[in-house]
């Protein structure tokens, strides 16, 4: 099943970490850039961080030097590390990947930061 799901969302503080993992299938995993986004609350989904099944990566200006993408090859997993989180990090984490041509989204996961 070609699929993608996230977890490790939840509430933190301002100023807190947190780790989020994106598991694909197989397929996406081996052949496809994988991309988180965030969708904040009443707004459009955004892209935040890419990895290259090279292992490069890029994150966008407004998380850069807090957030940091990576991949685990025998897990099939790639991971956002989330530090010194702000209130307007709060939403829906995706992660997007594609499989022959499809794009495929996993189901989100909340992330809340707040006191």
């Amino acid at each position: 099943q070609v699929q993608l799901v996230e977890s490790g969302g939840g509430l933190v503080q301002p100023g807190g970490s947190l780790r989020l993992s994106c598991t694909a299938s197989q397929g996406i995993f081996r052949d496809s850039t994988i991309r988180w986004y965030h969708q904040a609350p009443g707004k459009q989904r955004e892209w935040i961080a890419w990895i290259q099944t090279s292992g490069n990566t890029n994150v966008v200006d407004s998380v850069k030097g807090r957030f940091t993408i990576s991949r685990d090859s025998a897990k099939n997993t790639v991971f956002l590390q989330m530090d010194s989180l702000k209130s307007e990090d709060t939403g829906i984490y995706y992660c997007n990947g594609y499989y022959q041509g499809v794009s495929y989204w996993g189901q989100g996961t909340q992330v809340t930061v707040s006191s």
